[in-house]
């Protein structure tokens, strides 16, 4: 088992700070991704928002979870994307269509974070329930 990955090792506290470290460079990195850049800035206006949309806790973590879950399906697509180039700048269908799922993805996930947004709208100024 020589072959494996030195950090395969580590346990405890050791093993959840060499983690944290990984996500943070993830983050980093997808800051380098325009698009997942527009989606956190406007994720940073939308939470708070969604504080004051919000008529109670459920409503509330609905909406930031339809926000959060657009920013997680955008790092998986980009890990897609990374991986795929990897592999090679060569056009290949396969590699085309695993970015085409990845995209499809992230459409999915702000199709899914618009309607329950505008949900929440209609509720809140339009329902007389």
């Amino acid at each position: 088992m020589s072959d494996a990955h030195p950090h395969k090792h580590r346990s405890g506290l050791s093993r959840l700070w060499h983690a944290t470290g990984y996500s943070l460079a993830g983050l980093r990195a997808a800051w380098a991704e325009k698009a997942f850049r527009q989606e956190a800035v406007l994720a940073m206006l939308m939470l708070p928002a969604a504080c004051w949309l919000a008529q109670d806790w459920l409503q509330l973590a609905v909406l930031w979870a339809s926000v959060v879950l657009v920013l997680i399906v955008e790092l998986l697509n980009s890990g897609i994307e990374s991986a795929i180039d990897r592999i090679g700048p060569q056009l290949h269908p396969l590699s085309a269509r695993a970015k085409d799922l990845g995209s499809a993805a992230v459409l999915l996930s702000l199709l899914l974070a618009g309607a329950v947004w505008a949900l929440a709208l209609y509720h809140r100024f339009f329902s007389h329930g």
